[in-house]
């Protein structure tokens, strides 16, 4: 599949991700159909409800060539245990399942950084070695992180029963220029505040544009992507912030200046992906703690 489909189902249309994605999909000629608890208002054809009701997202498959899953509980304090693990991995089976019986060949799923179990974890945790890639192991200790093991283990799942292509792509934070600068701030105060997510960062129009070269690329079966602005939000070298703040990480590759540390080459590779919205940060060095 090289050409953008014609019509693509976008679950969680009305959040954040999802209005971005309407965006790129309209600006590139795609019919959209959405799929949300509140309308955007920007579709033609919306269904009003959860991702994970069956006969509402059989419904919504009627006629789409593809399909973006972003719908879900985005963080473990969204609400209980059971919500956030149950729901999210409920609704990623239902979507798929039913676009691989409606004959979708091809699917991109909102993933997550948390996948990792880092950015959630409820002990200290520790990346095995830097810069993360898709093959370090993953330490899930909270629901929302497992919930997005659950969705990958989905989307392989119905790449083997089905022959769809599935993208899951591991966003980290996600946002608009002015929401990113806040952090930038907040990590020029507070050095040690991202190192929990590794200083990364991508802004959503990169994010949704990620999402129309994973239903674009050519690929077959299931991919995790990592994906990250090459530099993070914080203006310290990134070496720096390793040694004080996650001190004893193994680094694999070199970091220099602000280099992000994950390693987003199999994104680029597969999906011809590159950020393209840069949050400009003025470097500084770290000072003695």
């Amino acid at each position: 599949m090289s050409h953008v489909p014609s019509r693509v189902l976008v679950t969680g249309a009305a959040g954040r991700l999802g209005s971005a994605v309407l965006r790129d999909l309209a600006a590139h000629g795609a019919s959209v159909v959405g799929l949300d608890r509140a309308d955007p208002g920007t579709v033609d054809t919306f269904f009003t409800g959860s991702a994970g009701d069956v006969d509402l997202v059989a419904k919504a498959m009627a006629g789409v060539d593809a399909v973006i899953h972003l719908a879900a509980i985005p963080a473990p304090d969204r609400g209980t245990p059971e919500e956030v693990f149950v729901g999210n991995a409920a609704a990623t089976f239902v979507v798929l399942d039913q676009a691989a019986r409606a004959g979708v060949t091809r699917a991109v799923i909102a993933s997550s950084l948390s996948i990792t179990g880092l950015p959630f974890a409820p002990h200290p945790a520790a990346p095995d070695y830097v810069p993360i890639d898709e093959a370090m192991p993953l330490q899930a200790a909270d629901p929302y992180a497992l919930s997005k093991q659950a969705d990958e283990a989905t989307a392989a799942m119905v790449a083997r029963r089905d022959g769809m292509g599935v993208v899951a792509l591991r966003f980290p934070k996600l946002g608009t220029p002015e929401f990113l600068a806040e952090y930038v701030d907040e990590y020029r105060a507070e050095p040690g505040a991202g190192a929990h997510e590794v200083w990364s960062y991508l802004d959503l129009r990169d994010a949704a544009i990620a999402c129309r070269l994973g239903l674009t690329a050519q690929v077959t079966g299931a991919h995790p992507l990592y994906l990250a602005a090459p530099e993070t939000l914080s203006p310290y070298p990134t070496e720096d912030l390793l040694a004080r703040y996650l001190p004893g990480v193994p680094r694999r590759a070199p970091l220099p200046g602000r280099a992000v540390p994950i390693d987003t080459s199999a994104a680029t590779t597969l999906l011809g992906f590159t950020p393209r919205h840069l949050i400009a940060i003025a470097p500084a060095e770290l000072g003695a703690s």
